[in-house]
């Protein structure tokens, strides 16, 4: 073979090496994201998870009233709403849901990509049974190169509904109930939850908790 021609082919090795390093460049990186449940009597609902720009407030305001959607994830376990709410909003890389119930003492793992200045994560799930309890961290910054993060998120009370502890309006296995009280306000905006209280079908001693009732460890999937 000519030497020419060991030189486009030695060219034409190096441009495809080349394009293949772009491409690989181009796929953001995912990140694993373990959530241990903490508690003793309550499930969590299938989580979501969102990447996104630094934005304290994504998901809900603390002393604010929660959204529509906010609400339906914490009176019901469902994403959909938030999730589609999560996907119009131009500071979100991605949004991922899970499909799983977290029981007490177990642990999920879910991954999510994270482009380059949409570096912050969020999550929420409902915590069943209970009325509008849901456990949340917003707007942690993704750890750096290969490290791992490790954070606790409590549970909070989306406060749309109220908590009569009754089954006829907590869904879920335990409760079946059809979530959510038409009509009825709860305490009108988000708090910290205070807990399970006997004052309806749940029993204190299987269903109540302390805060924290999650362990989130983040790292590098990739």
């Amino acid at each position: 073979m000519s030497t020419r021609f060991h030189c486009l082919l030695a060219v034409a090795v190096l441009a495809i090496a080349s394009t293949a390093v772009r491409a690989a460049d181009d796929q953001p990186p995912r990140y694993q994201v373990t959530i241990t449940n903490l508690t003793v009597g309550q499930s969590f609902t299938p989580f979501l998870l969102t990447s996104h720009r630094n934005a304290p407030a994504l998901l809900f305001a603390p002393g604010a009233p929660a959204s529509d959607a906010l609400a339906a994830l914490a009176e019901g376990g469902d994403t959909a709403p938030l999730q589609a709410l999560l996907d119009a909003d131009p500071r979100v890389g991605a949004s991922v849901a899970g499909n799983t119930l977290l029981d007490p003492g177990q642990s999920l793992s879910l991954s999510i990509a994270a482009r380059p200045g949409r570096d912050r994560l969020s999550l929420a799930a409902m915590l069943i049974p209970t009325n509008d309890a849901f456990v949340a961290l917003q707007n942690v910054a993704l750890p750096r190169g290969h490290h791992s993060r490790t954070l606790y998120a409590p549970a909070y009370d989306a406060g749309s509904e109220p908590n009569d502890e009754l089954c006829v309006s907590i869904p879920g296995p335990v409760c079946q109930g059809a979530g959510g009280s038409p009509g009825v306000s709860g305490e009108g905006f988000v708090h910290i939850h205070s807990g399970i209280h006997g004052i309806g079908d749940l029993l204190p001693s299987q269903r109540d908790w302390r805060n924290p009732v999650a362990r989130i460890v983040i790292r590098r999937a990739d």
